[in-house]
């Protein structure tokens, strides 16, 4: 099961590093039409993807193990 588990959270991390790079190609446009309300939230949710696409790579890497 944990082999299970490892390839899941390995997929869920892969699809939060493409949510991440979206979020990101958003930020340049509000950024040009100087909506600082919008910027401040699309960059809180960049780094919360980022943080969670982390933390699922180290749990999928866990549940290889055995952990």
């Amino acid at each position: 099961m944990s082999f299970d588990t490892a390839a899941t959270l390995a997929v869920m991390a892969d699809h939060l590093d493409r949510y991440h790079e979206q979020v990101g190609d958003f930020l340049p446009g509000y950024q040009a039409d100087e909506h600082a309300d919008v910027v401040s939230a699309l960059v809180e949710l960049e780094r919360a993807l980022r943080t969670a696409s982390r933390l699922a790579r180290r749990a999928a890497k866990l549940a290889a193990a055995g952990h």
